[in-house]
């Protein structure tokens, strides 16, 4: 391994001043701003804080990412900015690609390609990407790593534990240990490209029956460990096709609940990072999944959980709610705790309830799911807080991106019915013969 690719404590320490001289002035300017009243331009602010993030690369970008899927969470000027970190973050020019490759596939290996694009067509939080075209004639796309990502993360989730610990000093509501460890996990999952590449043939064998879904295919002589190869798939980004007739939305979003739910029910699998970037729409309204790096493989009882959790709400059956909270590992929840759950849990799941074409959310687009979410914060706090089984961290980012794409497209599909085709006849045993026979094909643990 080369040194600059090391987990080192120099790298660490760049890292840290790096991200107090970027993060740190914007914040205190605009806090300032608030406090004394004083006029904020906030297209330029959000520019600043773009440009800044961006330049970061990293974990604390994927944190404005996720922001910026969820309508109504920030101003128009701050969304309009971080989208563009979404697949069009400030990419590394030539003399570093040049340099990078030849690290990862030796001296010659612009030898290796017919045709290799020297200026990035997406750039992103650990990587960027460039077009290619090899011997054969085939498109390529190549995800280059950048350089120092093992000091990198880990400065970043040394930060990210100093803000948890501030921030549970005051409010004490959710536990965050565990929440930290689980991103921990994932993030440094996401530097390992040769398991990506594991992911995306996963992700092919469990939707090959899925006409409306299209995984590229890794080429395994022209990758490594921090460079993927993969068949590069036609596509446009999904905003183009938001103002699109209702039949259009609606494909589109049909195709994206079924890309994401169909590997869940069917594997026990989850993407769990639905942001712009990680998807396009196909000219038949169909969606290609372009980034497998943030994967969670699920033990079968916690995907029963989910169903169990549906069929408790809809038939008003409290022991079998409580039986669902137990089954993905709540502790020592009291009566009062369950109801206060159960009101997060009718929210999210209520367009599967209704047996009707309707909006994901049919009252003042995301503030209402926002007002939901505050007071069951401040009921849960009241009650002296709660610790979230870990797998909830990916399926709560996994829900709200996914929601937030079918907000943006303002899609009115029966959900009940789509849900009800990919749960019926669930059983966990066959779910985890399926998941063990798929994950020893690809080569993925099967996890504890």
């Amino acid at each position: 391994m080369a040194n600059n690719e090391e987990n080192t404590v120099g790298g660490r320490l760049r890292r840290y001043a790096r991200v107090g001289a970027a993060v740190g002035g914007l914040g205190v300017r605009f806090g300032a701003g608030r406090l004394f009243g004083i006029e904020v331009d906030k297209g330029k602010h959000a520019a600043e804080l773009t440009a800044a993030l961006g330049g970061l690369k990293g974990p604390l970008m994927k944190v404005a990412q996720l922001m910026s899927t969820i309508p109504d969470a920030l101003p128009d000027e701050y969304v309009k900015e971080l989208i563009q970190l979404q697949s069009d973050a400030p990419s590394m020019g030539w003399p570093f690609v040049k340099r990078r490759m030849a690290a990862e596939l030796g001296p010659d290996w612009e030898k290796k390609f017919s045709e290799f694009g020297r200026e990035a067509v997406a750039a992103a939080s650990l990587g960027q990407v460039h077009r290619a075209r090899g011997h054969d004639g085939a498109a390529l796309a190549c995800k280059l790593q950048y350089p120092d990502m093992n000091s990198t993360v880990e400065a970043d989730l040394r930060q990210l534990r100093l803000i948890f610990a501030v921030y549970e000093r005051y409010d004490r509501a959710v536990k965050t240990q565990d929440i930290h460890a689980e991103i921990s996990a994932r993030l440094r999952e996401e530097l390992d490209y040769d398991l990506e590449a594991r992911h995306m043939r996963l992700y092919a064998l469990m939707l090959k029956d899925e006409d409306s879904v299209s995984v590229p295919e890794p080429v395994s002589g022209l990758s490594t460990r921090r460079l993927l190869t993969m068949s590069w798939l036609d596509g446009v980004k999904l905003l183009t096709v938001k103002d699109a007739p209702l039949a259009r939305r609606n494909r589109v979003a049909t195709a994206m609940f079924r890309a994401w739910y169909v590997p869940f029910y069917y594997y026990g699998v989850i993407h769990g990072d639905p942001h712009l970037g990680n998807y396009s729409v196909r000219a038949d309204d169909g969606v290609n999944l372009l980034d497998f790096g943030c994967i969670r493989v699920f033990p079968p009882k916690f995907v029963g959980g989910v169903i169990d959790l549906y069929n408790a709400l809809d038939r008003g059956d409290q022991a079998l709610a409580v039986h669902a909270y137990e089954t993905w590992g709540f502790k020592g929840l009291s009566k009062e705790m369950i109801a206060v759950l159960n009101q997060w849990a009718a929210f999210v799941y209520a367009p599967l309830m209704e047996n009707r074409p309707r909006l994901i959310q049919e009252t003042n687009s995301g503030v209402y799911g926002r007002e939901v979410a505050e007071k069951v914060h401040r009921d849960i706090r009241r009650l002296g807080g709660v610790t979230p089984p870990r797998e909830f961290v990916l399926m709560d980012r996994a829900a709200i991106g996914l929601g937030s794409v079918f907000l943006h497209l303002n899609a009115k599909i029966n959900w009940h019915q789509l849900f009800h085709e990919l749960i019926s006849g669930f059983e966990a045993k066959t779910l985890a013969k399926r998941q063990a026979a798929a994950l020893k094909k690809t080569g993925i643990e099967t996890p504890a």
